[in-house]
């Protein structure tokens, strides 16, 4: 699933209008004589096809790294799916800063953003395209289509496993659309393809659009661990309902505890294994050390077949700078970007000697020694701790398959069982029913992998949600949660305060309307039936 995929995709990205009607999205087919039908002739067009969606969350083009964009008067690097959701998770929350001077990239921490902010609209901008790649594949893989071809036997069970992930792929793009955009144009394999301005649709809408794919999904994707590693089963299509409905109140008005409860059962109850140590996780080799029996849907990354300037690559080699090491971490070297502030560093326990600073909670993966605990000055790299959680060597401190050290082998968690936890825990104490005793369990499981044994265990009483939401910024941190977390917490604008939030060094609030990304100016511009969010 992660090879680079070549001339028969673009056949149908040609045929596809990329209906966020920007400007700068544009695809054209290598062959314009090439159709459809044509190209389906071939049987292993179907699983390149759906490889290529697959490939869409972790590359940004046809050749990889760049050369050959899915988006034109994009940068490859720029524009890649995970990079972009890293920035709008991270960046704009307690847990990340970086100390670049690119565009606008400041404003995020800054929570300062406009309808014109660069890197909110190619956000945008790939969720969109995702989303038409999604729509394609599932047109061409109708009954209809399919009995045209005269496709039956294997080959059509086949495909309609692979329509089933398709829908998959399509509802978790529509979700980031949901959580970020709340209202986002509105199109799907039912629409007709060719130029026409897509209706806008309402965020209570749009939850029950995505609840319903899943729903209807859930009994015709494939079952846990039977899949190939990387692809969508069952336990990824339960974890997506569980975020959905965890944050339901957030989209709808309406809370939704109980089906929290009713889906990480689900997923718990599925032989998901927490890994032996959270440092597994995010290595090189998380596909194989015992890792990926945690991990329930991960974006996978290797360092020859999938070769970008974004996800993990733009992680690891982001967040290495000062007195860092680049060969540590297996990469060539440091790009000097990334760092966090003393908000997230303050959750965890630690001391400070005269020497150094000593973690007692092991998911504390600092690199401390030159950096200041504050940051005085975001452009300095040395202002910050460093985050050393990701690495690009294996359980044997031996580095990717990239002999360059340039791109990397880990597979970016988007979905793992500690999450599910996590999110049982929560949606027991906000009143969705379920054990106590099972919520309490779950947590501690957390704690003693991250402190050695069960000194830190917490009690019932102990188990409230402001423990709830910095027990996850512990856990989850630099894995594209915080601000969905803070929002759902009421503590991302208005109500929390950290260094440099508001553009000045103590931090400040802000007003309520961040708590929704705008829709761009670019897309207003062209489509009369959108209307902005509140206060942009």
């Amino acid at each position: 699933m992660q090879k680079t995929l070549r001339s028969i995709l673009l056949v149908f990205f040609g045929l596809t209008f990329l209906w966020s009607c920007e400007s700068d999205l544009e695809l054209q087919p290598e062959d314009n004589r090439k159709t459809a039908e044509n190209a389906f002739k071939d049987p292993d067009a179907y699983k390149q096809f759906l490889a290529k969606l697959y490939a869409g969350l972790a590359v940004s083009g046809q050749e990889g790294p760049a050369g050959n964009p899915d988006l034109e008067g994009l940068d490859e690097g720029f524009s890649q799916y995970i990079r972009l959701y890293f920035k709008m998770q991270e960046l704009t929350t307690d847990e990340a800063v970086i100390g670049w001077d690119d565009g606008t990239i400041k404003d995020l921490h800054a929570q300062n953003w406009t309808a014109g902010n660069e890197f909110i609209r190619t956000m945008y901008s790939r969720i969109m395209y995702q989303i038409a790649l999604t729509n394609e594949f599932i047109r061409q893989t109708s009954d209809e289509k399919l009995d045209s071809r005269g496709v039956d036997g294997e080959l059509r069970g086949n495909i309609e496993n692979f329509r089933a992930e398709a829908r998959f792929l399509r509802a978790l793009s529509y979700y980031h659309a949901l959580d970020l955009f709340g209202n986002p144009p509105f199109v799907t394999d039912e629409d007709p393809i060719g130029a026409f301005l897509p209706e806008q649709i309402k965020r209570p809408a749009l939850f029950d659009y995505i609840e319903g794919e899943l729903l209807d999904i859930e009994d015709e994707i494939a079952a846990v661990g039977s899949n190939e590693y990387g692809r969508a089963d069952q336990g990824a299509v339960w974890m997506l309902l569980s975020k959905l409905y965890l944050n339901a109140e957030v989209y709808t008005g309406t809370a939704h505890n109980a089906e929290v409860i009713e889906y990480t059962n689900k997923v718990i109850n599925s032989g998901y294994q927490l890994a032996d140590s959270y440092k597994k996780l995010f290595l090189a080799d998380n596909n194989t050390n015992g890792a990926q029996n945690e991990i329930i849907f991960p974006i996978t990354f290797n360092g020859k077949e999938t070769q970008s300037y974004g996800g993990l690559t733009f992680i690891i080699h982001a967040a290495i700078g000062g007195d860092m090491k680049a060969a540590d971490f297996g990469v060539s070297s440091g790009w000097a970007g990334l760092r966090t502030t003393s908000a997230l560093v303050n959750k965890f326990q630690y001391q400070e000697t005269e020497d150094e600073v000593i973690f007692e909670d092991n998911r504390g993966l600092f690199f401390t020694e030159g950096q200041s605990l504050e940051i005085d000055n975001i452009s300095s790299f040395n202002d910050g701790y460093a985050v050393a959680k990701y690495r690009n060597v294996d359980v044997n401190g031996e580095p990717g398959s990239d002999e360059t050290g340039e791109f990397v082998d880990t597979d970016f968690p988007m979905f793992r069982l500690a999450d599910a936890y996590l999110m049982y825990a929560e949606a027991f104490v906000r009143g969705g029913g379920g054990s106590q005793a099972n919520a309490v369990a779950y947590v501690n499981e957390l704690r003693e992998r991250a402190f050695g044994d069960s000194s830190e265990n917490i009690s019932a009483g102990e188990l409230d949600l402001d423990f709830i939401i910095n027990e996850r910024a512990r856990e989850l941190y630099w894995e594209a949660h915080r601000r969905t977390d803070l929002i759902r917490f009421n503590r991302f604008s208005e109500n929390g305060v950290w260094p440099w939030k508001g553009n000045v060094p103590q931090g400040t609030t802000t007003q309520e309307f961040r708590n929704l990304m705008p829709i761009p100016a670019s897309d207003l511009g062209v489509n009369t039936n959108l209307t902005q969010n509140d206060g942009y």
